[in-house]
């Protein structure tokens, strides 16, 4: 019985900061914490507006590309077209995946005409666009894992960002490279996903970067 306890003990202390994680840096996230790295490392590249202007850009993004798709998704579940709101089946996942594109594509076509902020969002979300594409189709033969595509495509971002700025970020590809390996091993204790799946959406995130990187800059 103590025996069982203790096990049951160390599953929870894996499992609980496990899904934590899954949670904070859930896909339809990255988009806006990129934004706000480039505004706290590049803040020059928003001079151009002030702060309340800056303030409501951060908050289009994060509405955009993360309240939007994920109220879509809601609405799914309410109406019962997937079963669970966590989209747990590869069937659950086709329309939210379409509805992402939708959205992630609007956002590469906002960022061609918006001159006073930095000219990498326009490959970085033309690179979250092909790699939600990507994921669709691939998803009609593996559920792809949705949280190793963002974190793909956000340290394969960041490095890029290093390469166009020349500039030294050294400590924050250290940091994103940790939490992608941490976000990943949470995603094999706490979804059903397989490695192979795990590594096929790293793969997926950072091809599509750097796709996107030689596409539209």
């Amino acid at each position: 019985m103590q025996q069982t306890s203790e096990l049951y003990q160390q599953h929870f202390l894996l499992r609980f900061p496990a899904k934590l994680l899954s949670y904070i840096f859930h896909p339809l996230f990255m988009p806006t914490y990129v934004f706000l790295f480039l505004v706290y490392q590049f803040p020059y590249e928003f001079s151009g507006i002030d702060l309340l202007q800056l303030k409501l850009r951060v908050f289009n993004v994060f509405f955009v590309t993360a309240f939007l798709p994920s109220f879509a998704v809601f609405l799914l579940w309410r109406l019962k077209f997937s079963e669970s709101i966590f989209l747990r089946t590869q069937k659950e996942r086709v329309i939210p995946y379409v509805i992402t594109m939708f959205f992630y594509w609007w956002m590469y076509y906002l960022s061609r005409n918006f001159k006073d902020q930095p000219e990498v969002l326009k490959f970085f979300y033309f690179g979250i666009f092909i790699s939600t594409s990507l994921g669709l189709i691939i998803n009609n033969f593996i559920k792809i894992s949705l949280h190793a595509i963002a974190m793909g495509s956000a340290l394969t971002a960041i490095i890029l960002f290093s390469f166009y700025y020349q500039t030294h970020l050294g400590v924050a590809i250290t940091i994103v490279t940790l939490l992608t390996g941490i976000v990943c091993t949470s995603r094999l204790l706490v979804s059903n996903h397989t490695t192979q799946e795990i590594y096929a959406g790293l793969f997926v995130g950072i091809i599509c970067q750097l796709i996107g990187f030689w596409f539209a800059m």
